[in-house]
């Protein structure tokens, strides 16, 4: 089992910095494979940005690339979201994942979420 939680939700303002993270517990972090997911009121989960478990590659949807970054630090078993100059079109609940392998579309473990509120 894998145990994901995330942090470094809030209300800010349009324009400002803005930090996930999600730390992993349970079984080697190392392993997986890592992807970040929102869900705003009324919508559908929407994929953000992913990364392999050795971080050399990333994947990002189109509307943020460019916007927000995705990193891993092995030594603190964190995944990060570094989302620049958000808009209140990023205001969501976001969520980190787990996976085994790069290759597969289906994550195995969840995060609970944090709340990103983005103010005009």
């Amino acid at each position: 089992q894998v145990q994901l939680v995330e942090s470094g939700g809030g209300l800010v303002q349009s324009g400002a910095s803005l930090r996930l993270s999600c730390v992993a517990s349970g079984r080697p972090f190392n392993r997986y494979a890592m992807g970040w997911f929102r869900q705003a009121p009324g919508k559908e989960r929407e994929f953000v940005a992913a990364i392999s478990s050795s971080g050399r590659y990333t994947d990002y949807e189109d509307s943020v690339k460019g916007q927000f970054t995705i990193s891993r630090d092995h030594t603190k078993n964190t995944v990060y979201l570094q989302m620049n100059n958000p808009t209140p079109a990023d205001t969501a609940v976001y969520s980190c994942a787990a996976k085994a392998r790069w290759s597969v579309k289906q994550y195995d473990y969840w995060g609970q979420g944090t709340q990103v509120t983005v103010s005009s």
